[in-house]
């Protein structure tokens, strides 16, 4: 696994010389102006935002892994990982695809920006190494940070694991440096290559304390995170859907949400992913008008789910035309992949104002995590009535809120569910574990390639690379 590696472009410079008969002047010449000796470190951005959102979005990751596992969706047939046998092939790729095409290269932007002199530039490589290390440390658990990625062209094939509680702890610095970085004013974020904020630097700095914001919460239970929280409420956070970090996607192949490109009748035509029972059941109970936006109906004209699971579907009770497929809502192109919406973040607020770890009314924030989502969705005109109808009382109705307004979001989803354990979920039927995975496996190429530190990491995990080992925020 090569963690270090930096996407500089230089420029092959030939100098032709034959003894004392070398030209004056020749390489000042001959220096291709198209293929300079190092890029601008503002044109990394588009390939690291687009790599991250791809790769949580596609079907196979925050899908099979993500709102599967959550309970949101559900597939008919091919369901190896339903039931909780996982494509090795895709825990690699991710683990690979988040060092080396975010974090990586996040880290260059970093350092490119520092030798330009760019300080909102390099906020945002820190930014996006933080959300990168984020990822990966909530599906693996202890990771290589320190270690990872050294910002030189050498490679680290043996990258020590740092404890969870050191990786965030790390996030948290980055995410304190990018927000020192844009605070003062310097350096400019080149605009045409940012696909999430168009080059406004006081929107990545927003970016940069939600996520610390959500990163703090993530591991409330372990730590005493309530002065940081306290302090984050006096900087620029979310105070919009406008806000929110998101890559909208545009209307046509090969651009398009990944959801859409595999599963839409019009691209990819793959109709195995389906809504799960949980979901349907949950909406039509609550009287929920995002219900038609999340689910599609079935050949009856009938909203209905699938439970999790089944080897061997009974009696053909499931099957891809009795069953809901997903709304066609969750099937545009147009999409956003999410990084942090606005409506988490409020959710997050009310939970911490609920548990007192920062001052403020947690019904108020409640109140405005669910407005948010019905806005995202196009129904802003029907929030009041629900949020009438459905109260905030405690923290549970916080949680299962945000479990529902997470629908489309696969991987934060599931990592949600993982945190709060609300709605109460009964593992899939026939599943090859007698849990929901808790976290993804180490990919098989540690073991192989840094042997020592994964054995060092697995210990720690109480000495099997599981799905069911608890990480630390989780223990």
């Amino acid at each position: 696994m090569k963690y270090s590696k930096i996407k500089y472009i230089f420029t092959a410079f030939i100098v032709i010389c034959a003894l004392q008969s070398c030209d004056q002047g020749f390489e000042d010449l001959n220096k291709n102006p198209n293929n300079p000796a190092t890029i601008p470190s503002e044109l990394l951005t588009a390939d690291i935002v687009r790599s991250a959102a791809n790769n949580l979005y596609t079907t196979f990751l925050g899908g099979d892994m993500g709102a599967i596992w959550a309970q949101h969706w559900t597939k008919v047939q091919y369901n190896d990982e339903e039931r909780y046998s996982p494509r090795e092939t895709i825990i690699e790729s991710f683990w690979t695809n988040i060092y080396e095409d975010v974090i990586s290269d996040a880290k260059s932007m970093e350092l490119l920006a520092l030798a330009e002199e760019n300080p909102a530039q390099q906020a945002v490589g820190l930014i996006l190494q933080a959300y990168g290390f984020s990822l990966l440390t909530d599906a693996y658990g202890d990771i290589p940070f320190t270690d990872a990625i050294k910002g030189s062209t050498e490679s680290n094939f043996t990258p020590a694991y740092d404890s969870q509680e050191t990786v965030y702890n790390g996030i948290i610095s980055l995410l304190d440096q990018a927000n020192d970085l844009i605070n003062s004013g310097a350096g400019s974020i080149g605009a045409g290559a940012d696909l999430l904020y168009g080059g406004d630097a006081s929107k990545w700095q927003k970016f940069a304390n939600s996520l610390q914001f959500r990163s703090l919460m993530r591991i409330s239970s372990k730590t005493d995170v309530s002065a940081k929280l306290t302090e984050l409420l006096s900087r620029p956070m979310f105070t919009s859907n406008d806000d929110e970090a998101k890559l909208v996607y545009l209307s046509t192949l090969p651009n398009a949400n990944p959801i859409f490109e595999t599963v839409d009748i019009t691209a990819g035509a793959r109709g195995e992913w389906k809504v799960n029972s949980v979901m349907v059941d949950m909406l039509v109970s609550m009287n929920d008008p995002r219900l038609p936006l999340y689910v599609g109906l079935n050949n009856n004209g009938e909203y209905r789910g699938k439970p999790s699971g089944y080897r061997d579907v009974p009696n053909d009770d499931y099957n891809y035309a009795n069953v809901s497929p997903i709304g066609p809502f969750y099937l545009a192109p147009t999409l956003p992949g999410y990084f942090v919406s606005f409506s988490e973040l409020l959710f997050l607020h009310a939970e911490a104002a609920a548990k007192g770890l920062i001052s403020g009314d947690a019904a108020t924030y409640y109140a405005a995590a669910i407005a948010s989502n019905f806005e995202a969705n196009g129904i802003a005109a029907g929030a009041t009535a629900y949020i009438d109808a459905h109260p905030y009382t405690d923290e549970e109705s916080i949680a299962l809120q945000k479990y529902i307004a997470l629908y489309g979001q696969g991987f934060e989803a599931w990592t949600e569910w993982r945190r709060t354990k609300v709605p109460a979920l009964t593992p899939a039927v026939e599943g090859t574990i007698d849990q929901i995975p808790s976290r993804y496996k180490y990919p098989g190429i540690e073991q192989s390639l840094n042997k020592a530190n994964y054995d060092a990491a697995v210990s720690g995990l109480g000495g099997e690379n599981t799905l069911t080992a608890k990480i630390w925020w989780l223990q």
